[in-house]
């Protein structure tokens, strides 16, 4: 089945659950930028930036996050090197999006995020804003292009 195809078909098995919400998270070992989506899959929000003490805090606080936004499912930003390939940060986001998916009990699927915050850092400075309230937005912000590439995906190619 041609790629396009099978894209649409998964939207469509993830839409037609009683809840669809997606939580995108732009993972930091810091800062960890949050984004979910409206029930159609459509629409990606950026939600509060949470600021992390450690691996533990952070699975807490997204978990948390995942119950108030009714989320049926989690994108984890995979941070992949521009080549393509896996580094130690793609390793850390994938052990982190496992023991989310442990925490939780939803499905939690890893996703491309090159290049989501240099589009949110162009997106803040076409706003003018600027300093250091703008990393959290900066988060944020990748977290919300994170969510609305992996809805195109699941949306299929346009028609």
């Amino acid at each position: 089945m041609p790629a396009h195809q099978e894209a649409a078909r998964e939207r469509r098995r993830v839409l037609n659950q009683p809840s669809v919400r997606v939580l995108a998270v732009d993972w930091g070992e810091r800062r960890i930028g949050l984004a979910v989506s409206d029930p159609r899959g459509v629409i990606a929000t950026g939600l509060p930036t949470l600021e992390v003490r450690g691996r533990e805090h952070a699975l807490t606080l997204v978990a948390a996050a995942a119950v108030a936004q009714e989320a049926a499912r989690i994108v984890v930003g995979l941070p992949l090197l521009l080549s393509g390939k896996s580094g130690e940060a793609a390793e850390r986001a994938t052990a982190f999006a496992t023991a989310l998916a442990e925490r939780t009990g939803l499905t939690v699927e890893t996703y491309d995020e090159r290049l989501t915050s240099a589009l949110s850092q162009r997106r803040l400075h076409e706003t003018g804003e600027r300093g250091r309230r703008s990393k959290g937005r900066v988060d944020q912000g990748a977290a919300i292009a994170l969510l609305e590439s992996y809805l195109q995906r699941l949306a299929g190619p346009p028609r």
